[in-house]
């Protein structure tokens, strides 16, 4: 995969520039966020935040837009805001919105979520999004990534506790956002899989199509709804595009293949019409 040059990662930015309002002066080591304090970024980071994408492409330039942003609007919290708004987020490992492997600071085992760091309240047109933050942004404010993550960890390990509750006494075990951590990041607290793999003899089950919203009684669920409503969801909001398998110690993804939409069509008729489990007859 051939890295970008400094003349594509120079157009990428501009176009970041033009599309987000963002004030900055691209140079010769990098890019400077001019507003104050000013922010240097340079194009070791813009390359790594790209991932191997292409930043004239549309999913590099929507890359490059949340790692600036991340560095303006840290910069313009400061250290002591920040570190009070930081927040634990899961992603699965190939997601759109995955910053790389840098930002993460833990592994859930099978290798499908990747857990790491984010802040609340710094997008001033969306305060309750949580604000992915790469090593570098903490690192340009003096945070120690190590430290903060081992709170973060503990808040999560708490909402997975308490999501836990909640899903249990919902009848279809619907998995909502709690406390800042979205479905997919609860996932990653060991105290919810526990919970859940409990209750399904050691073994439990999810469809999390989105990040915001997931199900985990998949007995109730048509085996097509998953992957059907992973494909409709718009990338950056996407969850895991295949049920999920999980112990309290592992995450993984259910193998490809199979045909779901037609294990409904294998069930056989019922002999009385009336007692036919379709909507009209």
């Amino acid at each position: 995969m051939r890295a970008p040059t400094i003349p594509e990662l120079r157009r990428g930015v501009l176009a970041v520039c033009v599309l987000s309002d963002l004030d900055l002066l691209p140079s010769e080591d990098g890019v400077l966020l001019t507003a104050a304090p000013p922010v240097h970024v340079s194009w070791t980071e813009c390359r790594r935040a790209l991932a191997g994408h292409d930043p004239e492409g549309a999913p590099g330039r929507a890359r490059l837009t949340e790692w600036l942003l991340a560095r303006r609007w840290s910069a313009d919290a400061g250290r002591d805001v920040v570190e009070l708004a930081l927040r634990p987020v899961g992603l699965p490992v190939d997601h759109a919105a995955h910053p790389g492997l840098d930002w993460v600071c833990d592994r859930v085992l099978g290798d499908a979520l990747d857990l790491g760091l984010g802040a609340v309240g710094l997008d001033p047109e969306d305060p309750d999004r949580v604000v992915l933050l790469p090593a570098s942004v903490l690192d340009a404010l003096g945070i120690d990534r190590e430290v903060m993550w081992v709170a973060a960890r503990d808040r999560l390990e708490r909402m997975g506790q308490l999501a836990a509750m909640r899903t249990r006494l919902d009848p279809k075990g619907l998995l909502r956002a709690y406390g800042d951590c979205d479905a997919v990041t609860l996932l990653g607290a060991r105290s919810l899989r526990t919970a859940l793999a409990a209750a399904s003899d050691g073994m439990g089950a999810a469809v999390v199509p989105m990040r915001n919203r997931g199900w985990t009684r998949l007995a109730l669920i048509d085996p097509a709804f998953g992957p059907a409503a992973a494909a409709a969801t718009p990338a950056h909001d996407r969850g895991f595009v295949r049920p999920v398998l999980l112990t309290a110690d592992e995450l993984s993804l259910v193998p490809e293949g199979g045909r779901p939409e037609q294990t409904a069509l294998r069930d056989p008729a019922g002999d009385r019409r009336w007692a036919q489990d379709v909507l009209y007859h």
